[in-house]
């Protein structure tokens, strides 16, 4: 193994030559306090406790991983107990190549699936099985549903994406989920395959707000426009026997967005009873009931469909907990102490699961997406103060997006 240290060019045969080299280049830039050097037991080569010489720990850790990465090791910067420490790993990040042929066809399936979706959405109670004329039909009137989706899909993860390859982090183009009929919107959304570990904080929330953010750039619009083309029409007082329909949930932002449109809170029910329209609106926000038979709501265009979907999938992405994009906001927030939080996450999806049964799959998936850290190669860095006022404006943007009761289905 050959290195260059202070522009001194080295050979190195023995283990010895190799630990007083990782030592050489570790205490130019940081006091060392003592050294542990790993067994065979242990994930680690080599860990250094002490402290940076330099408050520029992103810089150091720049430095010091350039050093390091000919000689195929990789640093760790982290805080224990008040000490910086730095671990050295054995191997380095590799760039991945990923396979786009896959991602197209997904894409294009996800395409044909949203189509139809939109397609039979708009159809409706018109829609007698396919044939020709239904067939025909859905490749007509299927494309704004379609186009609507993927356009708040594809703005999500490309967001992502996008700011990912700025910082020089291995990610995939989007995946596309199809699921065409169980699915209400005709897929399960998108994914991006991130195969390299950020390198700080300020990377995680970078990658972490860009998606949310993307999406909902364009799911606003998408919402404004598609309820400009809806219609508000009176709710049966009385269901027919073996007839249902679904009401979609409101977020505090979907509720603004109806009222800007329509100039009303809806959906507003024939009378309020006993309470006042505030109480009414609380209660009704959060569990669903009482569901307002005889009144009047909005009847949405797909177009305001996809873009409550939208709203939708940026609430439950910026859930603060695990792999989700709101978890990775709140853990370069608040470091360690982000976990602490999860089981008050956890507990509140438990509640409301009694109003949505839903909330308990996701209770589920975030008590195991917990379990999965999402650290990066450096945890000493933190963000400056403009990432942090954004963490807390993406923090207001999950309350105003957060949808209690998505669904209700009345029979």
């Amino acid at each position: 193994m050959d290195t260059t240290i202070n522009g001194e060019h080295h050979h190195l045969n023995t283990v010895e030559e190799k630990l007083e080299v990782f030592h050489a280049i570790v205490r130019n830039y940081f006091i060392i306090q003592d050294i542990t050097v790993g067994k065979n037991t242990s994930d680690f080569l080599i860990r250094y406790r002490g402290k940076l010489k330099s408050q520029n720990s992103e810089l150091a850790y720049d430095q010091i991983s350039d050093h390091l990465k000919p000689l195929m090791v990789t640093p760790l910067f982290r805080t224990e107990e008040d000490n910086q420490v730095i671990y050295l790993m054995d191997g380095v990040q590799t760039v991945t190549q990923f396979n786009s042929k896959t991602n197209l066809i997904l894409f294009i399936l996800t395409l044909i699936s949203v189509w139809v979706t939109g397609g039979l959405y708009a159809l409706g109670a018109d829609f007698n099985g396919f044939n020709l004329e239904s067939v025909t039909a859905i490749l007509t009137e299927g494309w704004p549903f379609a186009i609507s989706i993927l356009a708040i899909l594809g703005a999500h993860e490309m967001g992502h994406y996008f700011i990912g390859r700025k910082h020089k982090v291995n990610v995939s183009l989007p995946y596309f989920i199809p699921l065409p009929i169980i699915s209400p919107f005709g897929t399960m959304g998108a994914f991006i395959n991130m195969k390299s570990v950020p390198k700080n904080q300020k990377q995680l929330f970078d990658i972490g707000v860009a998606g949310p953010l993307s999406g909902l750039i364009v799911a606003i619009p998408v919402l404004l426009i598609g309820l400009s083309l809806s219609e508000v029409q009176p709710l049966p007082a009385t269901m027919p026997e073996g007839m249902a329909f679904q009401i979609e949930g409101n977020s505090i932002l979907y509720l603004l967005s109806k009222y800007i449109i329509f100039g009303n809170l809806l959906p507003s029910p024939a009378t309020y009873g006993e309470v006042t329209p505030f109480l009414y609106w609380i209660k009704y926000f959060f569990t669903g009931q009482p569901i307002p038979l005889g009144g009047m709501d909005v009847m949405l265009h797909q177009v305001a469909w996809a873009g409550w979907a939208g709203i939708l999938v940026t609430a439950l992405n910026l859930i603060p907990v695990g792999q989700l994009d709101g978890g990775h906001i709140l853990n370069s927030l608040l470091g360690k102490n982000a976990r602490k939080l999860v089981p008050l996450i956890i507990g509140l999806m438990v509640l409301l699961g009694f109003v949505w049964s839903g909330w308990w799959l996701w209770a589920a998936i975030i008590f195991f997406m917990s379990r999965i850290p999402a650290s990066p190669l450096d945890t000493i860095t933190k963000i400056d103060k403009k990432r942090k006022l954004l963490g807390l404006v993406m923090m207001i943007i999950f309350i105003l997006v957060f949808t209690p009761v998505p669904i209700i289905v009345i029979f």
